[in-house]
């Protein structure tokens, strides 16, 4: 990466932290390849964040489920060379690199951020708050002492594998605790936000919001509070994840069904 590339790229990361506001959240519609980052932008959203469902998705695998490092931010770097505004990239769980390795990776990308989540695939349960704190403290330090001012965004998922699960409402609140620690965990590790991804009933939202201090990324799903009740929460950003991707894959099916009616 040439010095005005790299000044760019600083530039960039200035521009998405500065864009976490709690109270006014930025909106990070996710994008998996070129022409729908360049839809994103057109579509006025200041940033592209990438889903890495849909980018796996698009380069023929499952998520989580063997999709090469190598391949996904290739895919991530197109993205961010094909967009004149900052890239934030969903990284997972760092693709088993060490800190070192995957910040000169989101680097060579052009990645102005990342997602760094806190389940270990491959043992099929979180990680351990303080290693994972630990590592995400490696990630933040080998991007300082690169200069490289990546915004990292934590996320957790304590509410994820009941959600899959089927959890009903009102099921949220007794998993927050848990959340809260690993979000000020995080936090103090250096992170510039928290995911706790799925986390959607409002009270369970309410109290996640109060008591952290530091940016709050929720995402959007259709029975999440609005927009407006978000952004009276404190939250700071609100993300699509794989909704996106798979709402125009389903829309791509049924276009194809009626070619043959």
């Amino acid at each position: 990466m040439t010095l005005s590339q790299t000044s760019d790229l600083q530039g960039r990361c200035d521009v998405l932290r500065s864009l976490h506001r709690p109270g006014a959240p930025l909106l990070l519609p996710n994008a998996w390849d070129v022409a729908t980052a360049r839809a994103v932008v057109a579509a006025g959203f200041p940033v592209v964040a990438t889903t890495s469902a849909g980018v796996a998705g698009a380069l023929g695998y499952e998520d989580h489920e063997g999709a090469p490092g190598d391949e996904m931010l290739a895919a991530a770097a197109r993205m961010a060379s094909g967009v004149d505004v900052p890239v934030t990239v969903d990284a997972e769980a760092g693709y088993g690199m060490a800190p070192a390795e995957l910040v000169a990776a989101l680097h060579s990308a052009g990645a102005a951020g990342c997602n760094l989540e806190d389940t270990d695939h491959t043992a099929g349960r979180l990680r351990d708050p303080d290693r994972h704190a630990e590592w995400l403290g490696a990630v933040r330090a080998a991007a300082s002492a690169d200069g490289y001012r990546l915004v990292i965004n934590a996320r957790i998922d304590v509410f994820l594998g009941p959600f899959l699960a089927g959890a009903g409402p009102g099921t949220q609140e007794k998993l927050v605790p848990e959340a809260l620690r690993r979000a000020q965990a995080y936090l103090e590790a250096g992170v510039d936000c928290v995911y706790p991804i799925v986390l959607w009933e409002a009270d369970a939202l309410r109290r996640f919001t109060s008591e952290i201090r530091g940016a709050v990324n929720v995402v959007r799903l259709p029975q999440a509070p609005s927009l407006a009740e978000l952004a009276a929460l404190g939250v700071a950003r609100v993300s699509w994840g794989h909704l996106l991707y798979r709402g125009a894959m389903a829309h791509f099916h049924q276009q194809l069904a009626s070619l043959q009616e």
